[in-house]
């Protein structure tokens, strides 16, 4: 059969990734992308070390970044994404800046680092005072407050798992009681860090309940690669992306936010099993279920159409 009235493919705008050895949410990060823009990733080299500020350290040296970015450059990408947190807070502000440098000089293209994009997501939404969750230990989780510290960000409250492997294993549930955790101040907006840990089905959810902007790691990530090249991410309803979401549940702060429920009413707590529970400025320790709070009267609780942790990880 002759397909050649077909005229394709169709031209692709590119961006180039660089994500630590061990990143497991390819498709997640996909699921932002418009369909004219293509993701080309790359890894760096395995190191025998569990997720700490030692490895924060080692996966963002300049030279894996230059020989990284090089190996995208095969393909053009039109802007590179450093996609790991810690690894481009760990060096505070003066640290993030110095990695874009050497990421442009080695590719000669626009470059980008996640906690970069999270500064800048934070300005678009004119957020300066946030919540944090993170999967990360208490000392990583501290030098991610300390490097918003830097710019000028208050952290009002913050829930951590204490992982050190394994992060993308992390259920929806998880990160929802940690975010209910943090959020306890009346933020301007809640970051949930973390380009390893799962959270595209969880943030409009989260925005309905919690009435404020949720940021999440590989978000503001693709966010801010497509905005260089003049594209937007897709996705469902959030503040983030859509102007209009930010006048609706997310922009309602003054509203007590009430618990999701299940379709038969209930409502269900959970987490993880065989891992440390959500800890705020404590060592962490395993969460206890329990039922939660009931929603404020007169408040709608959001339709959710399953329980988050009800759905599977990415």
């Amino acid at each position: 059969m002759d397909v050649s009235f077909l005229g394709g493919p169709h031209p692709q705008r590119g961006v180039g990734v660089v994500a630590p050895f061990d990143f497991a949410l390819d498709r997640e990060l996909w699921r932002w992308i418009p369909d004219d823009v293509s993701l080309h990733l790359t890894r760096t080299p395995f190191v025998p070390v569990e997720v700490s500020l030692d490895l924060a350290r080692l996966v963002s040296e300049h030279e894996t970044l230059r020989e990284a970015v090089q190996a995208l450059c095969a393909v053009a990408p039109e802007v590179v994404a450093y996609a790991c947190t810690s690894g481009s807070f760990v060096g505070g502000a003066v640290g993030e800046r110095a990695m874009c440098a050497a990421m442009e000089l080695s590719g000669e293209v626009p470059s980008l680092t996640t906690s970069g994009a999270l500064l800048e997501a934070l300005e678009e939404l004119g957020a300066r005072r946030v919540a944090v969750v993170t999967p990360y230990t208490r000392s990583v989780t501290d030098s991610l407050e300390a490097f918003l510290g830097e710019a000028g960000i208050e952290v009002t409250g913050r829930s951590y798992l204490g992982l050190t492997r394994e992060i993308w294993r992390v259920p929806y549930r998880d990160v929802v009681d940690m975010a209910r955790e943090a959020v306890v101040d009346a933020p301007d907006a809640l970051f949930i860090s973390c380009t390893n840990l799962p959270t595209y089905d969880v943030i409009p959810q989260l925005e309905a309940e919690l009435r404020m902007p949720v940021l999440s790691a590989n978000q503001v990530t693709v966010w801010s690669a497509l905005r260089r090249i003049g594209k937007e991410a897709v996705g469902p309803y959030q503040a983030l992306l859509d102007p209009v979401a930010r006048r609706g549940p997310a922009s309602m702060s003054s509203l007590p936010p009430g618990p999701p429920v299940t379709p038969d009413g209930a409502t269900e707590s959970g987490n993880l099993a065989g891992l440390p529970g959500p800890s705020a400025e404590r060592e962490p320790e395993p969460a206890v279920a329990g039922a939660e709070p009931e929603a404020a009267e007169g408040v709608e609780p959001p339709p959710f159409p399953d329980d988050l942790g009800g759905l599977p990880p990415l």
